[in-house]
């Protein structure tokens, strides 16, 4: 299938980034050109030369336990971060992704413990219940033309007080499921990898490999000429807020199994903004059709190494947040201008 053109923010059409002639002889030119053209190519600059630092400042960067301790805290960044890629192309955004991996947990322990319901079937009932909130997220959305912001916004208020009503403020926990089973669903050291990596590449096929992945874009680069092209951009929409609500759920469980205990105080938008940032800094762009799921993927691992960095580093928590707010915020504004270089470069 030929590859979507790719649209700038402001909805210019701009033909894809083209391949790399290995071939024909690689001169410095030509691989900047490449680099140029590619959104990636910053975020993945960055990452590597973060780990470059941090291996620098201290070895324990590349201890087992530690990486596996990184990719514990990447996993949701990175499910949750494909997931809104998926709302970003299309120039929408779900606020309630992070309260809904929060809530998830919940759904799980309130069937289970209170109902009965074996832990396997609880699981699937609270995934249909994650795709239920998506399904109301993406209908008030459509339906009603109220902007996704304020939607989900106010979705994820209404799963806090939700949580905080039912669980009396009281935290919960599942007994230690020491199962082949809980090993692969969460409890795992590299489960979280494991499943984000093959989330991400569900996410990355559906959207370039798919006629739905193409509706997607699409829908995302112009919506008035996608539905007068006969795309059902109101479906496709709404299929886009169940997804990211049933992966965010998913990982939200899976974190459940491995972690055991659940906080009804944990505030979701504290979790969904850090997958937004990882997809913005990997080159998916804010104001809809373009997105890169390989992208996300290395903003979620920048993210996680700058946090386990800043902390093996002994930074202390005065200064953490600060440092990271300015190392996103520089890789933002080098974001930016590189786009519209790369923009003039290829016209």
């Amino acid at each position: 299938m030929a590859q979507a053109a790719v649209t700038t923010s402001d909805r210019t059409p701009v033909p894809p980034a083209p391949p790399l002639e290995v071939g024909r002889g690689v001169s410095p030119a030509s691989v900047l050109k490449y680099l140029v053209q590619r959104r990636e190519a910053t975020v993945i600059t960055v990452t590597v030369l973060a780990i470059i630092y941090f291996a620098v400042r201290t070895s324990s960067i590349f201890q087992v336990a530690n990486i596996s301790v990184t990719t514990q805290y990447m996993g949701p960044i990175l499910v949750i971060g494909v997931g809104e890629v998926l709302m970003l192309v299309l120039a929408e955004i779900d606020l309630s992704a992070g309260q809904v991996y929060l809530t998830a947990p919940w759904f799980v322990y309130w069937f289970w413990h209170n109902m009965g319901v074996p832990i396997g079937l609880a699981i699937v009932i609270s995934l249909a219940l994650c795709a239920a909130i998506g399904l109301t997220n993406g209908l008030i959305t459509v339906l009603l033309g109220v902007p996704s912001l304020v939607v989900t916004l106010g979705m994820q208020f209404l799963l806090y007080g939700v949580v905080l009503v039912v669980s009396s403020y009281t935290q919960e926990q599942l007994p230690v499921l020491g199962t082949t089973y809980a090993t692969i669903f969460g409890a795992g050291a590299w489960a979280d990898l494991g499943w984000g990596v093959a989330i991400a590449a569900g996410i990355w096929f559906l959207l370039k490999r798919t006629r739905f992945g193409v509706h997607v874009t699409a829908t995302g680069g112009n919506t008035l000429a996608a539905a007068e092209a006969g795309i059902p951009v109101k479906r496709v929409k709404v299929w886009c807020f169940m997804i990211v609500s049933v992966v965010s759920g998913y990982i939200g469980i899976l974190d459940l199994i491995r972690q055991v205990s659940m906080d009804p105080g944990s505030y979701g938008l504290n979790i969904v903004l850090a997958p937004i940032v990882a997809a913005v800094i990997g080159g998916t762009a804010l104001t809809g059709g373009r997105a890169t799921v390989l992208g996300t993927f290395i903003g979620a691992l920048f993210l996680s190494i700058v946090d386990d960095g800043l902390n093996l580093t002994g930074v202390s928590a005065n200064w953490f947040y600060l440092l990271e707010g300015i190392i996103i915020l520089v890789l933002m504004i080098i974001n930016v201008r590189l786009g519209r270089f790369a923009l003039r470069f290829r016209r």
